[in-house]
């Protein structure tokens, strides 16, 4: 196994453990009101927009470079160049 692989499943196993140890209520006061929610779901729930902004954060980004249209109209070129007649040609040069 890879080593990425790896601290995947022994973060995955600490967050689990963790989670399960911390599972009474929390009181939360609103705006509005006051509300009772387990640590068990608070935390997970951070844990996962953690992951989540986290990958968008890392995820490779998508590069267009001009590169790729000079490979295209160079193809676009030599096919058309292909296409002439021996007249044509003649008359080019």
């Amino acid at each position: 196994m890879r080593l990425k692989t790896v601290l995947i499943i022994l973060f995955t196993v600490i967050i689990t453990i963790f989670l399960m140890i911390n599972t009474e209520a929390v009181e939360f006061n609103l705006i509005f009101g006051k509300m009772e929610v387990s640590k068990l779901i608070v935390i997970g729930v951070c844990t996962v927009i953690g992951f989540v902004v986290g990958y968008l954060a890392g995820r490779p980004r998508t590069v267009v470079t001009s590169y790729d249209d000079e490979q295209k109209h160079n193809s676009t070129q030599a096919t058309n160049t292909a296409a002439l007649s021996d007249e044509d040609r003649d008359y080019i040069s």
